[in-house]
């Protein structure tokens, strides 16, 4: 997992968990990262595990209808 400050962090399955990538320390975007939750703002030092993943600023958080809908249609 590699991280750019912007970057969204979310943790499957727990929606409150949620957060903003505000920096990251390792040169080549490696964790640990700097995170401000968005449901509390709080900010925290994060590694994430096996359930996380990382959002480019560039694609909705939330994902819409037409991304549920099967492959093809």
């Amino acid at each position: 997992m590699h991280a750019q400050v912007g970057d969204r962090l979310l943790v499957e399955g727990d929606e409150t968990r949620t957060g903003l990538i505000i920096d990251v320390p390792q040169a080549d975007g490696s964790p640990p990262y700097i995170v401000r939750w968005l449901s509390n703002g709080h900010v925290a030092m994060v590694s994430p595990g096996m359930f996380a993943r990382l959002i480019s600023p560039s694609r909705p958080a939330i994902s819409t209808q037409a991304d549920q809908r099967p492959f093809g249609r």
